[in-house]
């Protein structure tokens, strides 16, 4: 990463879990940016939400493709958002995705991500959201669509951008 990105933590799974959680987030940097490495299986994708929010506040708009299609999905007034799409390759997937949070601590805007994610030999997805809410996020829940787990020795890392 460059070195403006510094490493904020990282987790690595020991074990299979549904769920993975970066909390108490310092509002010291200007951006973050989530790194996953992850597999699944018992879903067909993957949302996140921050500060445990709900209340219908996430809009989203998903295009992904898999070489020989293309789709596109919009949400709206949704508890989170969907960052990786795998519909295309079951419920046992792996993928990479990055996540960009963009004025995360700013509390007079409402926040914007940007997500790029891709399943191997199966599809990519580009997604960008908008949380409706002025708070500055402090906590992110990465979890799965629909039940599931993601397997052991899979990796989610944050990075706080530094103000240049």
């Amino acid at each position: 990463m460059p070195a403006t990105y510094e490493l904020i933590t990282t987790t690595t799974l020991g074990s299979a879990q549904s769920s993975v959680t970066f909390s108490s987030i310092s509002g010291s940097y200007t951006d973050l940016v989530a790194v996953i490495n992850a597999s699944a299986s018992g879903a067909t994708g993957a949302w996140f939400n921050t500060n445990a929010s709900g209340a219908n506040l996430f809009s989203d708009t998903r295009l992904s493709g898999n070489g020989s299609s293309a789709t596109s999905a919009r949400r709206s007034s949704q508890d989170e958002s969907v960052f990786t799409d795998s519909s295309e390759v079951g419920t046992t997937f792996s993928f990479v995705a990055v996540l960009n949070f963009m004025n995360y601590s700013d509390t007079t805007t409402f926040k914007t991500v940007v997500s790029r994610s891709g399943s191997a030999g199966a599809s990519t997805t580009t997604a960008v959201c908008l949380r409706r809410d002025t708070s500055a996020i402090n906590s992110i829940t990465f979890d799965l669509v629909g039940a599931g787990t993601y397997s052991s020795g899979s990796t989610f890392k944050l990075y706080g951008i530094k103000e240049a």
